[in-house]
């Protein structure tokens, strides 16, 4: 009998250890966490109500591991998603071996935590990588398909390697990046990866069109315009009234591809549009045709205010601002309301001036040159807003003739000589004349001024640098360098010539990475700064070298 009551008691005690356990094990998932967080002395493991498991951790950790098993044991598999369909061949020819391990490099170099402080002697290798890839696409090479997620998103991380770095991932770029929401900038670029269709298919084109999405008609509009303007017009004009003000902008703005008189009526009717920003580019793309009508309204008002003065001994420029900015002006793209710190009337002259064939001008002032123009006196301090309107009309006109007149002769001081003083003004109409002219009036000026103000020049000028001005750049360096100038104030220009001076420079340069002796006025540790400087440019010089001859391979 003693053994038969043990043996109750020990069943007894399994039993009630079991149900307490199958009790804890149906505790949700959520209450077993609140557990193990808050401690099992404060939150035991026990249904609410129910009996406290004598060991509350052993418990917690038994059930756990039962819904473990659970969760396991009752998972579904998956549905399986259709494959996607192949990416579109790329025809291009791969890159040379050498090449693709540059590429790999310069791409994980992209990564590299930044040393900070003194940049060394070492190539800016991430500064590089616009460089290879615009050789690199105009050699017409695929990408490794290995690499396109890392050009990806060195794409994604900066966007001016975008257009280039896209060019070169191709249709297996594309393909990738729809795919991946981290790289669906691609696909906006690309008007969302959509082929377009063929433009010879007028039936898919007006379909794309009323159909696609607004990247895709952006796009669609961009190369139908490139290859037939009158079509593109035609094109814009069926859905032109339903169209968002935004969208209206944008799409005016595929326009200045092309732009000639047969667009003219379509822009006239644009000047009624509802939204502000929609008319301003209306006119400011009627005043780039000279033989506009708004142009010709334009040119009268502008007439009235401005004229040569023949009362004295010299000609001179006389200027009577509007008193007023009428409904007809407003219509025409002129606002009437000027930026804080800017007078009315001399607002209203600007844009007046801006939107007027400059050929107006030479007529008005009795067959004088342009340049002829630009040096005449102006009355009552108006030469400033008179100059900086003829600016803006020559850059919008893109007349270098009046370019070259505002610009004025390199070599003259900064303020005093006719045309601008503005350095901004000035790299826009540089921008007007053709690479070699550009290239060669900058060299010039480098040599009158200095790199001080020529920072924002240089950036205009095609790369690389031709040699006289890659010479002027460098001559001025050296000079600051003898002079003790403080190098940190050149660290921009130099940036720009590692990317930007010819590669056969370096083996000229080379002579000056010598340290020089610290000089009593000079800054300290000029010297070795200014040392690592050129010991920089050299090895990107070198460097760039091996680039461009790996892909010529």
């Amino acid at each position: 009998m003693p053994h038969t009551t043990s043996s109750t008691a020990t069943t007894t005690g399994t039993t009630t250890t079991a149900s307490t356990s199958a009790s804890v094990g149906s505790l949700p998932w959520e209450e077993l966490v609140t557990s193990a967080l808050l401690g099992t002395d404060r939150r035991p493991p026990a249904p609410r109500g129910g009996p406290v498991p004598a060991d509350a951790p052993a418990a917690l950790l038994d059930a756990a591991a039962l819904h473990t098993v659970r969760r396991r044991a009752g998972l579904l598999p998956a549905v399986p998603e259709a494959r996607p369909e192949p990416a579109a061949p790329d025809p291009r020819p791969a890159l040379p071996e050498a090449a693709r391990h540059r590429l790999a490099h310069l791409l994980a170099d992209r990564s590299a935590p930044s040393g900070g402080g003194r940049r060394g002697t070492a190539p800016d290798l991430t500064e590089l990588i616009p460089q290879w890839l615009a050789i690199a696409n105009r050699r017409g090479f695929r990408a490794p398909a290995a690499l396109l997620p890392a050009l990806l998103d060195a794409a994604r991380a900066r966007t001016d390697l975008r257009p280039q770095a896209l060019a070169f991932a191709g249709p297996r770029g594309m393909w990738l990046a729809g795919l991946n929401p981290d790289w669906k900038f691609a696909l906006r670029g690309s008007a969302s990866g959509t082929p377009q269709p063929g433009l010879t298919d007028p039936d898919a084109v007006a379909r794309l069109w009323e159909e696609g999405l607004f990247a895709e008609r952006v796009a669609l509009l961009d190369a139908v315009r490139a290859q037939d303007p009158p079509a593109a017009l035609t094109l814009l004009a069926t859905t032109w009234p339903t169209e968002r003000a935004e969208d209206r902008l944008m799409f005016l703005d595929s326009l200045r591809s092309g732009l000639s008189g047969a667009d003219e009526p379509f822009l006239e009717q644009a000047l009624s549009d509802r939204s502000r920003n929609v008319r301003a580019t209306a006119a400011e793309l009627l005043s780039a045709l000279p033989e506009s009508a708004l142009a010709g309204r334009m040119a009268a008002r502008a007439l009235s205010c401005v004229h040569p003065d023949r009362t004295g001994a010299v000609t001179s420029i006389a200027v009577e601002a509007p008193h007023e900015c009428d409904a007809d002006m407003q219509r025409d793209g002129v606002t009437a309301v000027p930026p804080t710190g800017r007078g009315e009337r001399s607002w209203w002259l600007g844009q007046l001036v801006e939107a007027t064939p400059l050929g107006v001008w030479e007529e008005r002032f009795g067959g004088r040159a342009a340049d002829e123009i630009v040096a005449l006196p102006v009355a009552d301090d108006w030469a400033d807003e008179l100059h900086t309107a003829w600016c803006r009309a020559a850059v919008r006109q893109r007349n270098p003739r009046w370019s070259r007149a505002l610009l004025g002769r390199p070599s003259e001081p900064v303020a005093s000589g006719p045309g601008t003083a503005s350095i901004a003004e000035r790299s826009k109409l540089l921008a007007i004349l053709d690479e070699g002219e550009r290239a060669s009036w900058v060299a010039e000026f480098i040599a009158a001024h200095g790199l001080s103000e020529a920072f924002q020049l240089l950036g205009v000028c095609t790369v690389p640098w031709a040699g006289p001005l890659g010479r002027a750049v460098v001559d001025a360096l050296d000079i600051a360098r003898d002079g003790g100038s403080y190098p940190w104030s050149f660290s921009g220009v130099m940036g720009l010539a590692e990317r930007c001076l010819d590669p056969a420079e370096a083996d000229r340069l080379e002579v000056l990475t010598a340290a020089q002796d610290e000089q009593e006025d000079a800054s300290p540790g000029a010297g070795g700064y200014w040392s690592e400087a050129f010991q920089r440019l050299v090895s990107t010089l070198r460097l760039r070298a091996a680039m461009e001859a790996e892909l010529m391979a």
